[in-house]
């Protein structure tokens, strides 16, 4: 049996890809069945895999439906299905990775031994390192209840970051090297017990992207497990090189995946009032985002300095 599934959905990112499964397949001490979904490029992604990496299970999704859409179709190739029932997948983890990032040799073996070492774990979460060195804040986050969005959507967070009640969203206020039991980890790199997914069943694919990871989250900790982030592992990770490319949309899709977790979770339960207050503020915040976007690009681009020839400034 594999210890690990890892399912790594792509789109328009074929050398950040590359290098992603470079690193996977690098991997000490842990048994690999490697998925790659296709979510429709149009720059050669699955090409380069099945040239590559013709090791990995490649699946060339003829549209783009979506992150959640994406990883469903490995995830039912594996054995899995809406329905909460044993499955037979052929591996004690799922692990969905993306593709901008790169794992050390031991870092899946080690999540594998932490997870073994804690049954009660259904999901863990590595602390996230961006480019420049510092830490991707959604590596550990708080659920987007009405609470912790209002203080994200008007800016409480931002300026009172070490707060207890302002700083939820992110947990600012935490010590970003201390392994915490949390509400979710991001779905750059979420290693998922199989049991777990067997009971909470596939990703909801009403979210195109964004929010399906939180969802996930919360449905698998309905089942009683937890989900920790573990800083001991420290993985590397580019964020956002495919949403980029698509700028509005993304900004679009974020909020409307807002608006439907709050639908799905919180609704029923809100008063009304407060509720029509929620979804305007959302919708405002969206419409400001959209704005800075675009007087973002009417400003001048700075020159960057001339690279020598040994590529270094």
């Amino acid at each position: 049996m594999k210890n690990v599934a890892v399912v790594i959905v792509s789109y328009n990112v074929r050398e950040l890809l590359a290098a992603c499964l470079e690193s996977v397949y690098a991997s000490r001490g842990v048994g690999l069945d490697l998925w790659v979904v296709d979510n429709a490029s149009e720059d050669g992604s699955a090409a380069m895999v099945s040239e590559r990496f013709p090791q990995a299970q490649l699946i060339a999704s003829p549209v783009n439906g979506g992150y959640s859409y994406a990883n469903n179709l490995a995830l039912r190739r594996l054995g899995f299905s809406d329905e909460p029932a044993p499955a037979d997948p052929g591996c004690d983890y799922v692990l969905l990775l993306n593709p901008d990032t790169v794992v050390a040799p031991d870092d899946l073996a080690e999540a594998v031994a932490y997870m073994a070492a804690h049954p009660e774990v259904g999901i863990l979460g590595p602390k996230l390192v961006r480019e420049d060195g510092s830490m991707d804040l959604a590596c550990r986050r708080s659920f987007s209840t009405p609470e912790v969005s209002f203080y994200r959507l008007v800016g409480l967070s931002k300026l009172f970051p070490k707060s207890r009640r302002f700083g939820r969203y992110n947990l600012t206020y935490l010590d970003p090297d201390l392994t915490t039991e949390v509400d979710m980890v991001a779905g750059a790199f979420m290693l998922v017990r199989r049991e777990a997914v067997e009971q909470a069943g596939l990703l909801d694919e009403r979210f195109f992207m964004y929010g399906e990871d939180m969802d996930w989250a919360l449905r698998i900790k309905k089942f009683g497990w937890t989900v920790v982030y573990y800083p001991e592992l420290r993985v590397f990770h580019v964020k956002g090189a495919s949403s980029r490319q698509r700028r509005r949309q993304t900004i679009r899709a974020f909020h409307e995946s807002m608006l439907l977790f709050y639908r799905k979770h919180y609704a029923a339960t809100t008063p009304q009032v407060l509720g029509w207050a929620i979804e305007l503020a959302v919708r405002l915040h969206c419409w400001w985002a959209y704005l800075q976007h675009d007087v973002s690009r009417l400003r001048p681009k700075r020159r960057q300095p001339a690279l020598g020839a040994s590529g270094m400034r």
